[in-house]
Parts: C-alpha cells; sequence; structure tokens
C-alpha cells in the first residue's frame, strides 16, 4: 500500500493503491507515517500511483465503523498528518490526478504542494454526510484562509489546479512535481534543515525571531567550520 524509494537526496513516497485510487486504511495510515519520520533524506516527495494522488479514507472502512472506532480512525489520521508536519524532512507533496477529503488533508500537512493540470482538489465528505477529519478543518483555514477554507468544505464542491494554484491550495502547477522535490533537494542541508524548522514555527513573533537569529548564527559559525 505505500512503497518507498531512497536516492540519496529525496525518499519518494509512493501511495500505491491504485485499484481504490490510493484511500488508506489505518494500516496504511500507519505504514505511510513510518515511511515519511522514517526518512533519512532530506526531503520527501509524497505521490499517489495511478490516476489519482490520494482519495482519502477508504470509505469500505469507514462503513464498518462505530462512534468510537470513528473517533479512533480520525485519530490515527491527524496523528499521520502531524508526523508528516513534524518531518525531520522537508515535505513535498506531488498532485496529479484527484485529492479528495483525507488526500487534501494529508497534501495540506506538506511543506509544500505543487499539482500537475490533471489535479483535483476537493472536501466532498459534507456530500454524504461527512467530513475530512485528518486536521482538516485546523489546516484548511491556514493555509487558503477563513473564507476560501468555508466555501470548499461546506459546499464539496472540486477545483482545478489553477484555481487550487489562485486560492494557494498549491503554490505550482507543473509538468512533473518531483521537479520542485528535485530542485529543493538541491539546496545546501543543513540550511534546508534549519530553514524547513523555522518556516513551521508557529511561536509568538518575539519567540520566532530570537530562534530565527540563533539558528542562522549557528548556520554561519558552521560554514566557517567547513572553511577551515
Amino acid at each position: 500500500m505505500i512503497e518507498s524509494s531512497d536516492d540519496g537526496r529525496i525518499r519518494t513516497v509512493t501511495l500505491d493503491r491504485p485499484e481504490r485510487k490510493n484511500a488508506l486504511t489505518p494500516d496504511g495510515l500507519d505504514a505511510l507515517r513510518d515511511a515519511v519520520t522514517e526518512a533519512e533524506t532530506p526531503v520527501v516527495f509524497l505521490r499517489g500511483a495511478g490516476d489519482a494522488f490520494c482519495a482519502g479514507a477508504d470509505l469500505n472502512v469507514v462503513d464498518d465503523l462505530d462512534r468510537e472506532t470513528a473517533k479512533e480512525f480520525a485519530r490515527r489520521g491527524q496523528r499521520t498528518a502531524t508526523a508528516i508536519a513534524e518531518a525531520d524532512s522537508a515535505v513535498v507533496a506531488g498532485v496529479d490526478g484527484a485529492a479528495r477529503g483525507g488526500g487534501v488533508e494529508l497534501a495540506l500537512a506538506c511543506d509544500v504542494r505543487v499539482a500537475t493540470t490533471d489535479a483535483t482538489f476537493g472536501e466532498p465528505g459534507v456530500t454524504f454526510g461527512l467530513f475530512g477529519a485528518w486536521g482538516g478543518t485546523v489546516r484548511l483555514p491556514a493555509v487558503v484562509g477563513e473564507s476560501q477554507a468555508r466555501d470548499l468544505a461546506l459546499s464539496g464542491r472540486v477545483v482545478d489546479a489553477a484555481e487550487a494554484r489562485r486560492i494557494g491550495l498549491v503554490s505550482r502547477v507543473v509538468a512533473d512535481p518531483r521537479d520542485v522535490a528535485a530542485e529543493i533537494a538541491a539546496n545546501d542541508r543543513a540550511a534546508l534543515s534549519v530553514l524547513t524548522e523555522r518556516l513551521r514555527d508557529r511561536s509568538d513573533r518575539e519567540t520566532r525571531e530570537k530562534r530565527e537569529a540563533t539558528a542562522f548564527g549557528e548556520l554561519v559559525a558552521e560554514r566557517d567550520s567547513r572553511k577551515g
């Protein structure tokens, strides 16, 4: 269900269940979390096999849940999304084809989201009595703003790559999303790691600025030591 391969700079993590549009089961969520958090490369590239990125939660699993097991499935998805958001590597989502529900939520947890022209995005849960509960109601407004988030979530509508780019859901529309991962991975590894950590920091401004200055000083010292 989850396939991984490393080339020294990038770990490519593939959601490999194309017959189910790469929909995730609880075990699949755990395997995805492990594949990302165990990476020793500066960049992780997350993609889907076949003609979809990820359809989100496997509805065959959801149909068998009760109140408590549904809550645990949501928490499991949240833990995986949080692990992606806090991974040691910079994580790039390459969306080619459909991203729906939990698939959008996993992409939202990544540091960078890029799409092909074939990519589409939607939170359709509201149309059949559910909603995305893998952190989507928290991350979606943070990424696209309150107004756009409410529009997408409450309508259940699907947007194409161009609109996703316009509202900030993705940063670029490209022919091959892996090229963006390679562009990022080509940078200085230490600086990339520090910058990823700084950009994720959600502390108050004064704390972030102090940490930024400290991190800059450490990088300068490291460069000086390499020169010596």
